[in-house]
């Protein structure tokens, strides 16, 4: 009988690990963690919720995050408070920004609850300043959307869209475009974090070579095309192409249709 493979068991395992803090499989496909708790108060729904934030509860309906369900012996809420906790205080209160509530935007903790993947990837060596508080989820995401994401285009477009609120350098338009924008930024880029610089999903040369792959190492066509005294064949043994002073213009050029400046 074949044995089980090293990523079969490490998958298995953290399944196991998981489940030991479920609290319920909601609908959405996500292992959750207890949800935020807030001393001294219960559950009211959300309907008691709307008449102060009428357009998030009417957005929120829309979205996948609105079938999320707590419910089990000592935990029930549904809606706005599976993520914002308990809401009886902050009604009684009368509201009040932040007042005895759970605010998403300010702590990553309530997203986490369920996305605990992307709670992993924040972890590694390279990724979106969430965890040092110089941005939060909700600066790419609108929870109460029905998109989730914050561009309002195609598909592809909007992921560039949320990228270029910041990246505005990298997404503006360019005389010779690099095509790999077409595809979006996470053809190159993981959004959530990498072990790679500039969250790359390769750390190497192997990035570029899975779309250009005639400019391989041994390849026929790289082999003949020759930039000065040396070919791609020599220049991607030495290094990524984008740091061994060619195509440093990655984004695109106004200047150049390789993209070297």
């Amino acid at each position: 009988m074949k044995r089980p493979g090293l990523k079969a068991i490490i998958a298995a395992l953290a399944v196991v690990g998981v489940c030991g803090v479920i609290v319920s499989c909601v609908t959405m496909d996500h292992a959750m963690v207890p949800p935020p708790m807030i001393p001294g108060a219960t559950y009211v729904g959300m309907d008691i919720c709307a008449p102060c934030h009428e357009k998030q509860v009417r957005d929120f309906k829309l979205t996948s995050h609105a079938r999320l369900q707590i419910d089990n012996e000592k935990v029930v809420g549904q809606g706005c408070e599976g993520c914002h906790g308990p809401g009886s205080l902050h009604a009684e209160a009368g509201g009040g920004r932040g007042k005895f509530i759970v605010n998403p935007s300010k702590d990553p903790k309530a997203c986490y609850q369920c996305h605990l993947d992307k709670q992993a990837q924040m972890n590694l060596p390279y990724h979106h300043p969430v965890r040092e508080g110089r941005m939060s989820c909700s600066s790419c995401h609108d929870p109460h959307g029905a998109d989730i994401k914050k561009g309002k285009s195609l598909m592809i477009a909007r992921v560039n869209d949320t990228c270029a609120q910041c990246h505005r350098e990298q997404t503006r338009p360019h005389v010779y475009e690099h095509e790999a924008l077409r595809e979006g930024c996470t053809i190159c880029h993981q959004v959530h974090g990498s072990v790679n610089q500039k969250m790359l999903i390769e750390r190497n040369q192997n990035l570029c070579l899975k779309c250009h792959a005639q400019v391989g190492i041994g390849g026929a066509v790289g082999a003949n095309l020759y930039i000065g005294d040396s070919n791609h064949n020599t220049r991607v043994r030495q290094g990524t192409c984008y740091n061994a002073g060619c195509h440093t213009a990655i984004h695109g050029s106004n200047l150049n249709d390789h993209l070297r400046y």
